[in-house]
């Protein structure tokens, strides 16, 4: 996307009346008025980690119920130590990875280049790894990853009892168990788990705060005192250890404030927005009913079809529908990914398929 594009379009997405996938664009000065709620602005920040980023380690960890939690500037860092450590534990450098996660996907196999670990793959299927495929691994492996939930996959989870069983099954083999928990805090409703027992099951959990929960950037890695320990020395070394970081902080406490408790509301009505949208015509919306707060989304179009028409839509009605659109596997068809929150809450399926046959109406195919 070029950067009048990307321009345009978040112009015409912060001027819209209604939007169903999706938040407002905010700027600078509004994420700058937000920190208020993270924390008190009247109070000394940050130096190398305490005030405001001692005191969200604390509520993270509390939240999943760990001995501790380390906050770093980026879940890329996070990640790599929790598998260094992993390796360091066991003596084994080989992790179990999902091809589709970020480690593999998204993070460009830091995990290699930096720790010289290697990975394997319990499975290729479009899914966490069951007990069974890690049980058959066929070599030692010191760390059995698992994200929740598989964003790549459609934003997939396993049920509770995959997931324990799973669990169990990496422990039975000699592995720690490693969540990447980006997108965590929307699993809870699927899995009907809190938060501290799904991470209870982990030997390490790494959450993000500018995904769900709208922090401006920055995650933790939560564990035992030990990881922590070791963590901490790692994130000084990978040149994690930054001087302040307040502003992040208080963003994260805000969200974690104003975000967190709306999630339930958020996943239970992604389902009625998955239905409507599913009624469209050739839609198919993956998985369904969705796991989580986001899902996949298909129509019968070219990708730059259907952006032109959720752009004009936006820029002529003031509705933002649905957009991000990508040229999928089967010629002429796209796929997007839908985000329901706050602003989609007063959309009725009514509402859904009208503005959906108003969208697909300014649909002109390439």
């Amino acid at each position: 996307m070029s950067h009048n594009t990307r321009q345009r379009r978040l112009a015409a997405q912060r001027a819209c009346d209604h939007i169903l996938s999706g938040i407002r664009p905010t700027t600078m000065r509004e994420r700058f008025a937000d920190l208020d709620a993270g924390g008190d602005l009247d109070g000394q920040p940050d130096f190398y980690g305490d005030g405001p980023v001692a005191t969200l380690e604390e509520r993270v960890a509390e939240l999943l119920g760990t001995e501790a939690a380390v906050f770093f500037p980026t879940g890329t860092m996070a990640q790599q130590v929790a598998l260094r450590y992993g390796a360091d534990r066991t003596g084994h450098p080989t992790v179990a990875l999902h091809p589709l996660g970020h480690l593999e996907a998204d993070e460009r196999h830091a995990y290699a280049h930096l720790s010289g670990l290697r990975s394997t793959w319990p499975t290729t299927a479009p899914r966490n790894p069951t007990a069974e495929e890690i049980t058959a691994l066929a070599e030692p492996v010191s760390t059995v990853v698992m994200e929740l939930p598989l964003r790549d996959a459609g934003f997939v989870l396993p049920t509770w009892d995959e997931l324990a069983a799973a669990a169990a099954a990496a422990r039975a083999i000699g592995a720690r168990v490693h969540f990447d928990g980006a997108r965590v805090w929307e699993s809870t409703p699927y899995l009907a788990h809190t938060l501290s027992e799904v991470a209870g099951l982990a030997d390490s959990t790494y959450v993000s705060f500018y995904k769900t929960i709208g922090g401006i950037s920055g995650a933790a890695l939560a564990g035992t005192t030990e990881l922590a320990s070791y963590a901490r020395i790692w994130r000084h070394r990978y040149g994690g250890e930054v001087f302040q970081q307040w502003p992040v902080a208080l963003s994260a406490l805000a969200g974690l404030d104003r975000e967190l408790p709306r999630i339930p509301e958020y996943v239970r009505h992604a389902r009625t927005v998955a239905a409507a949208l599913s009624a469209l015509p050739g839609a198919r919306v993956y998985p369904e009913p969705p796991h989580t707060h986001r899902f996949r989304l298909w129509l019968p179009h070219p990708a730059q079809g259907l952006n032109d028409a959720a752009l004009a839509l936006a820029e002529e009605e003031k509705v933002w529908f649905v957009a991000g659109w990508q040229e999928a596997a089967v010629p002429g068809t796209a796929m997007a990914e839908v985000t329901v929150a706050a602003p989609a809450l007063d959309w009725t399926p009514d509402d859904v398929a009208e503005a959906g046959e108003r969208f697909l109406g300014r649909v002109v195919d390439q």
